[in-house]
């Protein structure tokens, strides 16, 4: 686990001291915590199942938002290069627009996806000679864990914590056996932690009691100029990944793994997001716009490794992706059509945002060669990912 996410706390001890020869305790004023916890209720689901919201808010200003409902951030503030804060991340400003709006145009705001993250062909694949079905959720495949999936589920408060450098909050959701087709009763816990270095942490772990499969990530969409502020075609991004999976033209990927050199998909140097986003690329058209998965550099390990970087020139806002995952799939909000208005009441369109799903490839399941998704009784799933946040040097022109 990174030492971002390993949560430490600190001892102070004192001596008492002795007035007219009796021992008298005391104690030194406590200091002031790196980051303020909050938690407060944020309605009810349509069911009845009461639902909170969580606030993480550090020295620097940063603030993440985050509630039971999908274990899904709602907000995330920091300031740009006058100090002026923003919200970076695209949401609704009620519980109802996540449970109506967000899931009626499939969109995943800020959501924890499971149990199966991107796409399975046909709904299906096959472990250890049974073959298992998911709801066709994107016309002919399954997306993001079936009709109901994590996003939609209302997750357990597992408790706080608090240390010298930050704080975090456990949320945890048991699916049960045969939920949405899968296999296996699965245990499942995600902690969100932000630090006094403007970094939000994300780690997931799991366990299961048959063999199944698993891929989870998060689905926040990133703007770096602030939530409804428009278009990001002029943000600067870099993805640390010579190679990515093509797909054909339904999402799922063709078999063998293609070097970025050549196409719309090389950004091992950084430029702006539009500069290929409408090229007469195969790729580029079937998903209308970016939604393919890199395979990030170096092998995915127990320690974060850079994925990608993006600023927005405009603010100087900058953010960096760890992840001890191998894959990132990298969209750019195609789907958002202008039929839903969020927070800032005005209305998102295709390209508004950034989503970096930091997870494992597309339909593993059904590609022996790809790193495996299959989680078994004993093993522990266990993944990091990091967002951290700063100012970029670079000004827009």
């Amino acid at each position: 686990m990174s030492p971002l996410l390993r949560p430490f706390c600190l001892m102070l001890t004192a001596l008492a001291p002795v007035v007219g020869g009796l021992p008298v305790a005391w104690a030194a004023p406590a200091p002031a915590p790196a980051v303020s916890f909050d938690r407060a209720p944020f309605g009810a689901t349509d069911d009845g199942h009461a639902v909170e919201q969580f606030t993480l808010r550090n020295a620097h200003g940063v603030t993440v938002r985050f509630m039971t409902y999908g274990a899904t951030i709602t907000a995330i503030e920091t300031p740009d290069r006058h100090g002026d804060m923003r919200d970076v991340v695209l949401g609704f400003p009620t519980l109802s627009g996540y449970t109506h709006d967000s899931a009626r145009g499939g969109l995943f705001f800020g959501a924890i996806i499971g149990r199966y993250a991107n796409r399975l062909a046909r709904g299906t694949f096959s472990l250890h000679g049974h073959t298992y079905h998911v709801a066709i959720t994107a016309p002919p495949n399954a997306l993001h864990g079936g009709k109901k999936g994590f996003d939609k589920q209302v997750w357990t408060f597992e408790g706080e914590q608090t240390d010298a450098h930050g704080a975090s909050v456990t949320l945890g959701l048991i699916s049960p056996d045969g939920d949405q087709g899968f296999p296996g009763t699965l245990h499942v816990h995600v902690t969100y932690r932000l630090d006094d270095a403007n970094t939000l942490g994300v780690h997931y772990t799991a366990t299961t009691d048959r063999p199944t499969v698993l891929n989870l990530t998060n689905h926040s969409y990133f703007n770096l100029a602030g939530e409804g502020s428009g278009s990001i075609e002029n943000h600067i991004l870099r993805i640390n990944a010579d190679t990515f999976t093509p797909t054909d033209a339904t999402s799922i990927p063709l078999g063998p793994i293609a070097s970025v050199a050549g196409t719309p998909m090389d950004f091992r140097t950084a430029h702006r997001i539009g500069d290929h986003l409408r090229d007469n690329d195969p790729q580029i058209m079937y998903a209308r716009g970016y939604d393919q998965n890199w395979i990030i550099n170096t092998p995915a390990g127990t320690t974060p490794r850079l994925a990608a970087q993006i600023s927005d020139p405009a603010s100087g806002r900058m953010m960096e992706v760890w992840t001890t995952q191998p894959g990132l799939q990298v969209y750019t909000s195609n789907s958002l059509d202008g039929a839903y208005a969020g927070v800032s009441g005005r209305a998102y369109r295709q390209t508004d945002a950034v989503a970096f799903e930091a997870e494992h490839f597309p339909d593993s399941p059904n590609h022996p060669d790809f790193p495996t998704t299959e989680l078994r009784p004993g093993q522990t799933f266990d993944h990091t990912t990091l967002f951290h946040f700063g100012i970029s040097a670079t000004k827009a022109p």
